[in-house]
C-alpha cells in the first residue's frame, strides 16, 4: 500500500477500531459474533413485551455480575412510563421465599421451631389443624383448606393474611393427613405471615424492611400496605381483553402479604440473589433447608418443593402469578447464573421464556 493511499484510509481504520466490539479488540471475532447472536436471541425472546404495551424488566446475573439488565414495554400505560431496571413489580408467589426466609431467621433467633404446631402460634385454628407444623405450612404439606374456594362470593373490599384466619377457623377440615401429601397452599403462607408477627413481636411487613430488605440494601422493595406504605417507580398490572389492555391491578386476595404481597425490582432482587450464596442474611443450615427436597410433588417441573422454593435438578426456582403479573426467578447456583423475569401482564407465562434466556448463557 502507497503512503498516500495510507494516509486517505487512516482515519476511516481509527473510526473503525472506535466502534468495534471489544471482544473484537481482544482478537476473539467469534466471541463477538456470538455475543451478538444472543443479544439477538434476548430480543426475539423478549419481543411481545416489547413497545407500547405492558412490559417487563429482565435481568441475567453470571457470576454475581448483571450481564443482561433492562426493561422492555411500559410499567404504566396510562402515563407511558417506560419498564426499567428499577421498576417495582409485584411479585406473586415469588414473595413465598421471603416469608420462608423469615421464619428460618426466627428459628435461628430461638424465637420458634420448625416441628412447632401452627396451634401454638394460631390456637384459633379449629381442631382439624391440631396436627399441622410450621415445617407443613413451609412445604405446602399441611392439607390446608385453600381460602380463595371459601371466601364470601359477595366480599366487599380486600382480604388481609388475618382475614385468611378468620375464613379457616371454620373449615374444621384439611384436604388429607398433614405431612401425607402435598398440595401447594395460599393459606399456610398466610399463616406463616401471622406467626412472624406473633414470635418477632412486630408485624409482617416491618419484620421484612427490618430483618431483609434494608440489611441486603433493598431500599425500594415493600410488602405493599395500602395507607401505610407506597411503592416507587411502581408497574401496575394489566390484562388483555378483546385485543385491548385494561388495568387489573388489585383483586380481592392481593392485600394478603404473606403468600404474594412484596413488591421489587430486578435490582434489587439482584441483592437477594447474592445473598443467597452465603451467610450474610441465613445460616448455611437454613439455606440448605430451603434448597432441600423437602416433599415431592406432582407438578410439572417441580419434582421437589424446599421452603419457598421449587427444585428441579440443578435449578431452584419460583414463579408468582397475580391478576396483572406474572413473574419468575430461575437460579442455577452451581452455574452462579441466575435469570429474573418480572411482567406486568396477565400473558404470558414467563418460566420457560427464563428457561431459554438462560440456556443462552448455561455451560454446554
Amino acid at each position: 500500500m502507497n503512503l498516500s493511499r495510507t494516509a486517505r484510509l487512516l482515519p476511516l481504520l481509527l473510526m473503525t477500531a472506535l466502534f468495534l466490539p471489544a471482544a473484537v479488540h481482544a482478537g476473539t471475532t467469534a466471541a463477538a459474533g456470538s455475543d451478538a447472536g444472543r443479544d439477538a436471541a434476548i430480543v426475539r425472546l423478549m419481543q411481545r413485551y416489547d413497545g407500547q404495551v405492558p412490559g417487563a424488566s429482565l435481568l441475567v446475573l453470571k457470576d454475581g455480575q448483571p450481564v443482561v439488565e433492562r426493561g422492555f414495554g411500559l410499567a404504566n400505560l396510562e402515563d407511558r412510563v417506560p419498564a426499567s431496571p428499577k421498576t417495582n413489580y409485584r411479585l406473586a408467589s415469588v414473595t413465598k421465599q421471603f416469608t420462608a426466609a423469615s421464619i428460618l431467621l426466627l428459628a435461628e433467633d430461638g424465637k420458634l421451631r420448625l416441628d412447632d404446631p401452627v396451634k401454638r402460634w394460631l390456637p384459633s385454628l379449629p381442631a382439624a389443624a391440631d396436627a399441622i407444623t410450621l415445617r407443613h405450612l413451609l412445604s405446602h404439606t399441611s392439607g390446608l383448606i385453600d381460602y380463595e374456594d371459601v371466601m364470601p362470593a359477595d366480599l366487599k373490599g380486600q382480604l388481609h393474611d388475618i382475614d385468611v384466619l378468620h375464613l379457616l377457623e371454620g373449615q374444621d377440615r384439611t384436604y388429607f393427613t398433614p405431612g401425607s401429601s402435598y398440595r401447594y397452599s395460599n393459606s399456610g403462607y398466610a399463616l406463616l405471615a401471622l406467626i412472624v408477627g406473633k414470635a418477632s413481636g412486630q408485624d409482617f411487613a416491618s419484620f421484612l424492611r427490618q430483618r431483609i430488605f434494608l440489611p441486603l440494601g433493598m431500599a425500594d422493595t415493600v410488602a405493599l400496605e395500602e395507607g401505610v406504605s407506597t411503592v416507587v417507580n411502581r408497574a401496575y398490572g394489566y390484562s388483555e381483553t378483546d385485543g385491548r389492555w385494561q388495568r387489573t391491578d388489585q383483586s380481592p386476595t392481593s392485600a394478603v402479604l404473606g403468600d404474594g404481597g412484596i413488591y421489587s425490582s430486578i435490582t434489587d432482587l439482584a441483592r437477594w440473589d447474592a445473598a443467597l450464596y452465603d451467610e450474610r442474611l441465613l445460616k448455611k443450615a437454613s439455606l440448605d433447608l430451603a434448597f432441600s427436597h423437602a416433599t415431592p410433588t406432582h407438578e410439572p417441573d417441580v419434582p421437589y418443593y424446599g421452603f419457598g422454593w421449587r427444585i428441579n435438578g440443578d435449578a431452584v426456582w419460583h414463579s408468582g402469578e397475580s391478576i396483572g403479573f406474572r413473574n419468575v426467578i430461575v437460579r442455577y447456583p452451581k452455574e452462579k447464573l441466575t435469570v429474573i423475569l418480572l411482567s406486568n401482564r396477565n400473558d404470558p407465562e414467563p418460566y420457560r421464556t427464563a428457561v431459554e434466556i438462560a440456556a443462552l448463557f448455561r455451560q454446554p
